[in-house]
C-alpha cells in the first residue's frame, strides 16, 4: 500500500529565545491572541488553524539559526499586508525586503527580533 500525503510540507517550528517575547511579538504580528500552551512535555504556542488537518505550526523556546541561515516560514496574515507589515515593525521586527506580488496574493519577508527569517502572505482577493 502506497502511501500519497496531500501536501510536502505539513507542519514549520520556529525556535525564539523567549517564549513570552516570541508570543506577544506574534500576537501583534498576526493580529490575534496566542497562549503558551503545555503539549508534549513542554510548553509551545500554536499558530490558528481552522482544522487539525491544515499545515501549521508552532513557536518554541529554543536556540535560532544565525541570522539569514535558517529556513523562511510564510505567515497567512488576516487584511492589508502593509498593516502586518506596521504591527511588525513596531514589535521589533526588520523589514528584509520589499512586497512581492505573485498571482495567488503578495509577501514580504522579515525577521523577527530573534533573526527567524518570516514570509507575511496576504492572499489575493
Amino acid at each position: 500500500m502506497s502511501n500519497s500525503p496531500k501536501h510536502s510540507v505539513v507542519w514549520a517550528e520556529i525556535p525564539v529565545t523567549d517564549l513570552e517575547a516570541g508570543r506577544k511579538f506574534y500576537s501583534a504580528v498576526l493580529d490575534t491572541p496566542l497562549k503558551i500552551e503545555e503539549f508534549g512535555g513542554g510548553e509551545i504556542i500554536f499558530f490558528p488553524m481552522q482544522d487539525q488537518a491544515a499545515i501549521a505550526g508552532h513557536i518554541y523556546a529554543g536556540t535560532p539559526a544565525p541570522a539569514g541561515t535558517g529556513p523562511t516560514v510564510h505567515l497567512a496574515i488576516y487584511g492589508n499586508l502593509e498593516a502586518a507589515i506596521t504591527r511588525a515593525k513596531d514589535a521589533g521586527a526588520t523589514v528584509v525586503r520589499e512586497p512581492v506580488t505573485i498571482p495567488s496574493g503578495r509577501f514580504q519577508y522579515i525577521a523577527d527580533p530573534d533573526g527567524n527569517s518570516i514570509g507575511l502572505f496576504e492572499v489575493a482577493t
